[in-house]
């Protein structure tokens, strides 16, 4: 059964990644940089402030380093023990697929979409109740980035699933966390 998962794992993400076209490479080389969620990472730290004030946007600060070492390290553990190659280095692959970049050897499971989820579910969380309209568009990010990995060719469908799994799961953990840290420590109980 896990054979079969696999070679199903390798099917769509050929479909996935041949669907690119070189017109929109550039695009999605962009949408993969971290950088690139730069001005987002600002907007949301704006909305925290503006909504609950310096003191308690210092606790998300923490909670939200926090989570992504989290997200980060667990992918790193998951990489090191299932030692899955990425597409980019499958030899059954590398004739079959359009390849934009590579990172290390093993990739299960991606920590972009790992980090990325656990961000967009955190904040969705966190904000929601102000901003009706953020859960969406940080859901839809994060799906975004996390296909970017897809198309680059650096993960399989199935890294992304897993990542996207951890991801919302440490988002809503360090969510909790938040709300017990600010109403024990900052005076100010979260809904």
């Amino acid at each position: 059964m896990w054979d079969r998962l696999i070679a199903y794992d390798r099917e769509i993400f050929l479909l996935l990644n041949n669907l690119g076209t070189e017109g929109w490479d550039g695009f999605w080389l962009f949408i993969t940089d971290k950088l690139a969620s730069l001005p987002l990472y600002l907007l949301l730290l704006y909305m925290c402030v503006r909504k609950l004030g310096w003191r308690s946007t210092v606790w998300v600060l923490v909670t939200t380093a926090l989570m992504i070492t989290c997200t980060d390290q667990l992918a790193n553990v998951f990489k090191d023990g299932f030692q899955r190659l990425r597409p980019c280095h499958d030899p059954l692959l590398r004739d079959s697929m359009r390849i934009l970049k590579c990172g290390g050897k093993f990739g299960y499971f991606s920590a972009h979409a790992a980090s990325t989820f656990a961000v967009a579910t955190f904040f969705s969380l966190l904000l929601k109740r102000y901003y009706r309209f953020l859960p969406p568009v940080l859901l839809l990010w994060a799906s975004v980035v996390s296909y970017s990995r897809i198309y680059l060719g650096v993960h399989f469908p199935g890294d992304v699933l897993t990542g996207l799994f951890f991801g919302v799961l440490t988002g809503g953990v360090l969510f909790l966390l938040l709300k017990q840290l600010l109403h024990k420590f900052a005076g100010k109980p979260l809904r």
